[in-house]
C-alpha cells in the first residue's frame, strides 16, 4: 500500500474524531473564559485539561499525516491550514468547516456550486472565528487597567466591527496580547471579505457572460 492511500485512509478515519476535538476545544475554552470567577476551580481546571487534550489530538494527527505523506517539508507547504491550526489555537474550530465537504460527499448530497461553497465556508468561518476571537480578546482585556471592554458583549461588538473592517473605535484593546488578537481578527476579516466579494463578483460576471452569449430573445 503506497503512502497516498495510507494517508487517505487515516484522514478518512480521523475526520469525525478531529471534529469532536474541535468542538471540545471550543466548548471548553468558552466555558473557561466565560466561567472565570463564576465556576468552581475544579471545573475550570477540567476545561483547561480538555483544551490541552484537544491540542494533543491535533498534534498526533499532524505528526501521523506528515509521516504517512512522505513529503517531509513539502507536507507543511501543501497543507497550510493544518499547520496553522496546529500552531494557532483560535483557528482549531476551522476543522468544523473542513468537515462540511466530507459530510456532503459521504451522504451523496448534491454539491453546491463553487461560488456558493466559498460563500458558505466564509460565513461558517466568520462565525467560528468571530466567536473564538471575541473570547480571546475578552480574556486579555477584562479587568485590565484602562480597558473599556467590560463584558463579553463588548468583545463581540468589537470583534464584529473588526471582522467587517469597519472599526468604530468605541471599544479598543489596551493590552499587548489583546492588540495582537485584534490584528489577527483584522487579517482574517480582510481575507474573508475579499473571498466573498471576489466570489460574488465572479458569479455576476459569469451570469452576465451567459446572458450575452444567449443574446436577446428571438435573435
Amino acid at each position: 500500500m503506497d503512502d497516498d492511500s495510507r494517508l487517505a485512509r487515516w484522514q478518512q478515519h480521523t475526520e469525525i474524531p478531529l471534529v469532536l476535538a474541535s468542538l471540545i476545544f471550543l466548548v471548553s475554552y468558552a466555558v473557561r473564559v466565560l466561567g472565570h470567577g463564576h465556576l468552581p476551580q475544579p471545573v475550570l481546571d477540567l476545561c483547561l485539561a480538555l483544551t490541552f487534550t484537544a491540542w494533543a489530538i491535533f498534534g498526533v494527527d499532524y505528526a501521523v499525516c506528515w509521516r504517512l505523506s512522505g513529503q517531509r517539508l513539502g507536507f507543511v507547504r501543501r497543507h497550510p491550514l493544518d499547520t496553522v491550526v496546529l500552531v494557532l489555537p483560535l483557528l482549531r474550530p476551522l476543522r468544523i468547516v473542513k468537515m462540511y465537504e466530507s459530510v456532503q460527499r459521504r451522504h451523496g448530497r448534491p454539491r453546491l456550486s463553487l461560488h456558493a461553497r466559498v460563500i458558505v465556508y466564509a460565513g461558517m468561518a466568520s462565525l467560528l472565528l468571530g466567536f473564538t476571537g471575541a473570547l480571546a480578546v475578552y480574556q486579555q482585556e477584562r479587568g485590565a487597567p484602562g480597558s473599556n471592554m467590560r463584558t463579553f458583549g463588548d468583545a463581540v461588538w468589537f470583534t464584529c466591527s473588526t471582522l467587517a473592517t469597519v472599526g468604530y473605535g468605541d471599544i479598543t484593546p489596551v493590552t499587548e496580547r489583546g492588540r495582537v488578537v485584534a490584528v489577527g481578527i483584522m487579517g482574517v476579516g480582510l481575507g474573508l471579505l475579499g473571498a466573498v466579494t471576489g466570489t460574488f463578483a465572479s458569479w455576476l460576471l459569469q451570469v452576465f457572460s451567459v446572458e450575452d452569449d444567449e443574446g436577446p430573445p428571438g435573435s
